[in-house]
């Protein structure tokens, strides 16, 4: 049975038309996803089946008892409540049957036991059992913890979270609310990789329709189902996947570019008719052509199809062969300080593409700004190679400023005259009157794209790009795709766009355990490598958010140093040892006793580790690897008797 149908559906935005002719139907398990470019009414339409937008045109139909639940851009209003507060609230359903048998409970416990209170109680309890029992609050946690919350989070009241956090917060409510039909306006906005693929397989498995908005490729392809194509007011359902929609339209786009082609080649042959014998001898026949050339129906394309971001970047100079090399690194931020990485290992060479991955809040921006020198080292050593220019993405963009045109950011960023700046916005979609946009008036999707043809212009033959997918459209991703796989120089990309990762990365360097872990091979063979680990039970366990510096010893270095296939067990999870007599050593003495066994054995698993790594030939394949490697191995061995001294110091 259709939990949706829409059928010619219309919506008009200040008197001109926006939507024409939607129409689609959708049963449970059905993922329905909106492709089209900003501005084509993707969230309006949501907004429309959520019922919080008019309809204009059309018949929309949804099933009788069906529960919607909408995720959009838009913050929550209940800034004063809890986080577990807010994410039961959209589970009003849950509410008021627990609040009917309570009241049925409180009646009967007075002496009300008639069989019509009976019966109502029963039917009361078959109702919330539909709903999941009274365990459907632990739902709105687990959904909470799939999407990057902590159980301390709970308990925090919305104003203090960021913008990104409340966004999270408006999915998981969503989700929670177990819907039967799921409206989701960009889901994998704020969300870190191991978000992503749980969202993906909650999404899969929900027994609900859903349509959803979104620029993430990777995510597009594994949940969807269908795809319905907005264009210039224009819709067209297609019932497959992302990835067959995309060769379907490839394959039309062909089509209309063949077909313009043979109608001008036939306006053209026409006209030459005309002109050749409109008052010769053939007069009659030239007009009979003007007649046909007047009943010709043009083929165009629509406005926007020309719209599109494409660019590359200049050959870069060249650089030395060894570009970055951090050794035994410290990274913190705060004060008192956090300790983000610690030992941690890292390296690019010329030409070399290094994707940087881990969850959110694991210390990925805070390195790349200590690799551009705009934070310090807290300890270890950072070497830049010979002739080395970087380019530098944030995540923010705030590297624009906030004041002044997009002209005038270009041209004190670049130094180029006013009509070689216009000529590198045209490029980037700010021609004419858009070059004197002011920068604060400015969208997401602007700004970034504003910092790219800002970048491209540097001549970098090193770029570091935090996020530079973020609030760009899919034309748009793939534009900058096709300009990063193409880019000779070298690259470290930190990004949840894992379609990009796929395409641009040749190594992958994950931050695991609070420090660096190297990873041959892209992003297939990093996933790949990654779940053959969880598979064998050996994926290092989370780590956990952030902890202070003081209680950090230094002894536990080597155990983030290089954790790999089977060496990382986390502290919080070893056994924990029974503390001796009242009449022995003091707490204190006992306690920095168990840490310093603990280093000992994390020191030696993370040698046997290492060791195991450094087995493999590829290991010891050129000199420069060598040279690399025989340090790590002599660190790892004096961790080790470090560790060792520690602890007899303390015996």
């Amino acid at each position: 049975m259709a939990v949706v149908i829409a059928s010619n559906l219309s919506k008009d935005i200040a008197g001109a038309p926006l939507l024409r002719g939607v129409s689609f139907k959708l049963e449970r398990r059905e993922r329905m996803t909106i492709a089209g470019r900003n501005g084509a009414g993707k969230t309006t339409l949501l907004r429309m089946l959520a019922g919080e937008a008019t309809i204009d045109g059309g018949e929309l139909a949804i099933a009788r008892n069906v529960r919607v639940a909408l995720h959009d851009q838009r913050p929550p209003r209940e800034r004063g409540t809890a986080l577990r507060e807010y994410l039961l609230s959209g589970c009003t359903a849950e509410l008021a049957v627990e609040a009917r048998l309570a009241k049925l409970e409180t009646a009967m416990a007075e002496g009300s036991a008639d069989a019509a209170t009976l019966d109502r109680y029963a039917r009361a309890q078959a109702e919330l059992e539909h709903h999941g029992g009274y365990r459907w609050r632990d739902r709105a946690t687990e959904v909470a913890r799939g999407i990057g919350f902590h159980d301390e989070d709970l308990e925090r009241g919305l104003a203090s979270f960021s913008g990104g956090e409340l966004t999270r917060a408006s999915l998981a409510r969503a989700l929670a609310t177990r819907p039967d039909l799921l409206l989701l306006d960009e889901p994998t906005n704020h969300l870190d990789i191991e978000s992503l693929e749980w969202l993906e397989q909650a999404l899969v498995s929900l027994d609900a329709a859903i349509v959803l908005v979104a620029h993430d490729r990777w995510f597009l392809e594994t949940v969807g189902t269908a795809v319905l194509e907005l264009e210039v007011g224009r819709s067209r359902f297609f019932p497959g996947s992302w990835h067959a929609w995309r060769a379907e339209q490839a394959a039309r786009e062909l089509a209309l570019g063949r077909a313009i082609e043979r109608q001008q080649a036939e306006v053209a042959r026409l006209e030459r008719f005309v002109e050749r014998w409109g008052a010769g001898t053939r007069a009659r026949q030239a007009q009979s052509r003007v007649k046909a050339l007047e009943k010709i129906e043009r083929i165009e394309r629509a406005p926007s199809d020309g719209a599109a971001l494409s660019f590359q970047f200049a050959a870069p100079q060249r650089s030395g062969r060894v570009i970055f090399e951090l050794e035994d690194a410290r990274i913190e931020v705060g004060g008192p300080p956090i300790v983000l990485l610690e030992h941690a290992q890292l390296w690019l060479e010329r030409g070399e593409h290094v994707s940087l991955v881990g969850p959110n809040g694991s210390g990925k921006t805070t390195l790349i700004e200590t690799l551009t020198a705009q934070r310090p080292l807290a300890g270890g050593k950072l070497r830049t190679g010979h002739n080395v220019a970087v380019g530098f993405l944030s995540q923010h963009a705030d590297e624009l400023g906030s004041t002044g045109t997009v002209l005038d950011a270009t041209q004190r960023a670049t130094g180029l005259t006013p009509n070689k700046a216009r000529a590198l916005l045209g490029r980037f979609l700010f021609g004419g009157e858009l070059a004197e946009k002011p920068l604060a008036g400015l969208s997401g999707g602007e700004r970034r794209r504003l910092s790219l043809a800002i970048l491209v212009n540097g001549g970098a033959n090193v770029l570091i790009l935090d996020e530079p997918t973020n609030h760009l459209d899919l034309e748009s991703r793939e534009a900058l795709e096709d300009a990063l796989s193409a880019f000779r120089g070298s690259l470290i990309l930190v990004s949840h766009d894992r379609a990009l990762l796929d395409a641009v990365g040749s190594r992958t360097v994950a931050v695991e355990q609070g420090t660096l872990r190297s990873y041959v091979g892209g992003w297939p063979e990093y996933l790949r490598v990654r779940e053959e680990r969880r598979a064998a039970g050996e994926q290092p366990a989370p780590r956990a958010r952030r902890r202070p510096a003081a209680t950090a010893s230094a002894a536990e270095g080597p155990a983030h140093a290089a954790p790999s296939e089977g060496a990382s067990v986390a502290a919080d999870e070893r056994p924990k040892r029974k503390p001796k007599a009242p009449d022995g050593p003091s707490k204190n003495r006992l306690r920095a006793q168990e840490e310093a066994e603990l280093a000992v054995e994390a020191a030696e698993l993370a040698l046997v580790a290492l060791e195991h790594e450094l087995a493999d030939p590829a290991a010891w394949a050129t000199k420069y690897e060598t040279a690399k490697n025989e340090a790590r191995h002599t660190a790892a061995k004096r961790a080790v008797e470090a560790a060792y001294a520690r602890l007899e110091a303390i015996l």
